[in-house]
């Protein structure tokens, strides 16, 4: 078995789990590389697994660091919530021991292909595995975005921003908005407006099978596009936002004895008793 394993090397916390727990894999695999900078060209390496330390700011740096070979990711988890590095540190031999005696259990995610065109050409393309979002700036002002759906014009939303998310992206950004959680492996996407001005505009969910165009009629000078939480490029009033499912699927290793409704009820808290204020119907003789 061959890995490569990939971190943020600005926490500590990532640095002192990977030189701590680097002799333990290397008993179940040869370590390819070991990047901590985010900056290795890593289409040259020929791996099973990457094994990613941090949070999932760690694993959308991943994500975005392996572009269009994509490889089945172990994800340990040294942030705080990690809806994606759902591993714990003590949890990763297992895992490897697992992986060594056969395949180990991976589920694919959707992927976003997002592709600004500006004066009739493409000045940029991007991955993205949470969200793509164009939100406001200075002097914050409302905007005013244009949400086109396979070339037929769908609405207009007025506020500070919309967000395009995928079920993965759909438990960040946009729940704060006030969009829907949706199960991570459907191939969907969720259109949440970011405060709009009109209450009628609610979040949507639609087919990822679709073609999505944004365009922002009234852009501020810091009007951004904003790809998982990295801004790409300021917009301009006739440029045009092209979204499409991407080629390439994130694939995750689904931990031993982990579910996706454990995960939303540990990592969003949902503690406690379901208990009826309505008393039992009594049956009647």
């Amino acid at each position: 078995m061959k890995v490569i394993i990939l971190g943020y090397g600005g926490r500590p916390d990532v640095v002192r789990e990977v030189n701590r727990l680097k002799s333990m894999i290397e008993r179940y695999a040869e370590i390819l590389i070991i990047d901590l900078t985010g900056e290795a060209d890593l289409s040259q390496y020929q791996a099973d697994f990457a094994i990613v330390f941090g949070g999932d700011g760690s694993i959308l740096r991943a994500a975005r660091q392996m572009g269009n070979r994509q490889l089945p990711v172990i994800a340990v988890n040294l942030g705080r919530l990690g809806f994606l590095a759902d591993i714990s540190p003590h949890e990763l031999e297992a895992v490897l021991v697992l992986a060594e005696r056969g395949p180990l259990p991976i589920i694919d995610h959707l992927m976003l292909h997002c592709e600004l065109m500006r004066d009739g050409q493409s000045c940029g393309s991007w991955l993205a595995l949470n969200e793509i979002a164009i939100l406001n700036g200075p002097p914050f002002s409302l905007l005013d975005v244009e949400l086109w759906v396979d070339h037929d014009l769908a609405t207009v939303y007025s506020g500070d921003g919309l967000i395009l998310a995928t079920p993965v992206g759909s438990t960040a950004h946009s729940l704060s908005a006030g969009g829907p959680i949706l199960r991570k492996d459907l191939d969907a996407v969720v259109i949440s407006p970011i405060s709009p001005h009109t209450l009628s505009n609610r979040p949507v969910v639609d087919s990822a099978d679709r073609t999505y165009e944004l365009r922002v009629l009234n852009p501020q000078p810091n009007t951004m596009l904003v790809i998982d939480g990295q801004a790409t490029d300021t917009l301009r009033i006739e440029d045009c936002v092209r979204v499409r499912r991407a080629e390439p699927r994130f694939q995750l290793v689904s931990a031993p004895g982990h579910s996706y409704y454990r995960t939303l009820r540990e990592k969003l808290g949902w503690g406690g008793h379901t208990r009826s204020s309505v008393p039992p119907i009594q049956n009647i003789p």
